[in-house]
Formats: C-alpha cells, structure tokens, sequence
C-alpha cells in the first residue's frame, strides 16, 4: 500500500483521497475545508487581493472539483501553478497559503555585514572619512566597496538601504553656531521656571518674532503630470513685507503689526506699545537674539515696563524653539505659496489676509 499523510488529526473526518504524481496519497478533510472558507472570510474583511485568490482557487479544485484548465484560464494562472497549489495544501494545510521567498539570487552582503553597514551609515559621512554632510547611493556604493570589498548596483543600495529603516528625505539646515548644551539647559531649566513664574503671576506668556515675506512668492511640492517641471510665474523683484507677530503660549491669541523698510529699534518699541495695549495682565516675553530686540534702546524700554514686562532670550541660533516659526511656515503657505504679486500692494493684502484668518482662529494657532 501507498503511504498514507492526513492534515487534519481528526482521521474520522476524512472525505476524499487524492493522489499526486509522486504516488502519495493524501487526504481532505472537512477541518481543512472549514478552515479554507474562515481564511478566504478573514482575507476579503481585509482586501487581501492575492490570499482572496489563492484560496478561491483552492476551493474550487478542492470541493468542486473543477478543471485546473478552466481555473488557469478563468483566473490566468499557468497549470503547473494550480498543480503545485493543491498538494501543498493537502499536505502541509493552510499553511501554505502564507507567502513563501521565490528564490532569487543571494544577497551581496552577509547578515554581519548589514549590521556594520547599518552602524557606519548611522555615523554619517563625515564620520567614516567623507567630506559630505548627508548620504547618497554613491557614497553607499563606496563605502560598501571601502569596507567589504564588493560594489552593489544602485538599485540594490536602494533596496539595502530601505531594508535597514532609511528612506529618501530632505536635509535640514543646521546653523554651526548652534550651542546645542546651552539650547537644551534653556529647555529643561528656563522654560519651567518661566511658565511657574507665569502661573504663579497669572500672567501670559509672549512668542515674538519678526518675518519677512519675499514678493517673488515661495515653491512647494505640488502635484503635476511626469515630465516637465511645473513653473510658477514670478516678479524678480527682491522685496518683501515685514511683519511682527506674538502669540499667547497656550491660549493661541495672536498679535501682529506690519511695517514699512527695514527692521529697526524703534518699529520693535512701536511693537511692544502694541503687544502691552492688548493685554493688561502680566507678560512674559520670549523673543530670538536679532538685534532689535537686543539693542541697547530696546533693553532700555524693557527696563522702563519692568514691572509688568519680563524679556527672556531663546539661545543664540535656536529659532525653532519659538513657536511662531510655525505660525510663519503656515502664513507662507496660505500667502506666498506659488502666488504671483505683480505689485508690493498685493503682496501685503495676501499677508494680512492670512494673518487675520489665524488672529481670528486662536484654536488653529
């Protein structure tokens, strides 16, 4: 007699043998019938194109018998495909149905050294010996190179490279005069002790920050048809509104005033006489260290108000730190983002247009 293998443990439960060219018989069961219609329930519930499928077919040779040649032209799958699909069923279960690696040719690089490339690229370029700041293919490819002897394609430094968690981004600026130890004692120590004083005062905390919007408009991603480069119309002209602006840490109230020219001491004076007119609690002021607000005149009005008016200084090139660098990026995308101002007077409407949307909307700033 032919050996026999059964799927389900329960032998009572048997329904049909089937034979297989390699002379094993084997058996379906009712369990493994069962299990197939829970399977194809549980793939549809989760749009599961390729399990919906495969389990489908299984179905249809299992129970009802059908044709492999019908089911490979009704489904167009080749015949040796659904011939290999039932005995694996039969013979390790549901099991099978779960995706299986296809073969492929071998890896360039070995487990260990995916590891060490993982930990030199974490380093960075300028930490294995680059002069570049940031990571490209080809720098992935010599390094590979430089360190296990072998050059992949760029493809495959692609596929490397998301497999240990990296993907494409754009770099950020960072300014070389960042005092990143001074910037996080500001975070962990000031900024506390500055909302408690402002608790204990009852008095509102002030974002300050000045900003500029150029009249030849700013560009962001969009979306257009491949091929040419979408263009967006602009005047040339280097110019730009300036504007002030204070929010009220935690109640979103935003105060702003636009000016004329440059940025000097005496429009920032101008700006305080504002930000203290609209309130009449207690003020906590957070400003950058531009040299308005830093100026000797400056520092001479904040002493005249210094019972009412603390002046507090984010570290030196940590702009970030302020929230009104959203409250600009989200300006600039409703005002400036790929909008063509012919005149300096359109330009300041689009500004104070959008700058009274967020005056209006506390909850959004």
């Amino acid at each position: 007699m032919s050996p026999r293998v059964s799927l389900s443990k329960h032998t009572d439960q048997t329904t049909q043998e089937e034979d297989t060219p390699v002379g094993i018989r084997r058996q379906r069961s009712r369990a493994t019938v069962k299990d197939l219609h829970h399977r194809l329930q549980h793939a549809s519930q989760r749009a599961e194109g390729r399990l919906v499928r495969r389990t489908t077919v299984l179905l249809a040779l299992l129970v009802h018998h059908m044709p492999v040649e019908v089911l490979s032209a009704r489904w167009g799958l080749s015949p040796s495909c659904l011939s290999r699909w039932r005995p694996d069923c039969l013979l390790h279960g549901t099991h099978s149905l779960g995706s299986r690696h296809g073969g492929g040719r071998p890896t360039t690089l070995t487990p260990q050294q995916r590891k060490r490339l993982a930990e030199l690229s974490d380093a960075g370029p300028q930490g294995v010996g680059f002069e570049t700041a940031c990571w490209d293919a080809v720098l992935i490819r010599v390094l590979i190179w430089r360190e296990f002897g072998g050059l992949s394609k760029r493809h495959d430094v692609w596929t490397l490279l998301h497999n240990v968690g990296w993907a494409v981004q754009k770099a950020r600026g960072v300014s070389a005069h960042l005092d990143v130890a001074r910037r996080q004692a500001w975070l962990t120590a000031a900024w506390p002790q500055m909302l408690h004083t402002a608790t204990r005062r009852q008095g509102l905390i002030r974002c300050e920050d000045e900003a500029s919007f150029a009249q030849w408009g700013s560009l962001s991603s969009t979306w257009a048809r491949r091929g040419p480069q979408p263009e967006g119309t602009t005047s040339g002209k280097r110019t730009g509104s300036k504007v002030f602006g204070a929010m009220a840490y935690g109640a979103g109230r935003l105060c702003y005033a636009g000016i004329e020219g440059r940025v000097t001491s005496e429009s920032s004076h101008a700006f305080l006489q504002t930000i203290m007119a609209h309130t009449t609690e207690p003020l906590c002021l957070i400003h950058d260290g531009a040299r308005s607000p830093t100026s000797q005149a400056t520092q001479q009005c904040l002493q005249g108000h210094g019972a009412r008016l603390t002046a507090h200084p984010l570290p030196s090139s940590a702009p970030d730190d302020t929230p009104m660098a959203y409250v600009w990026r989200k300006t600039k995308k409703r005002a400036t983002h790929h909008k063509y101002c012919k005149e300096f007077a359109a330009l300041t409407v689009s500004v104070d247009k959008a700058l009274a949307y967020f005056a209006t909307h506390p909850d959004t700033v």
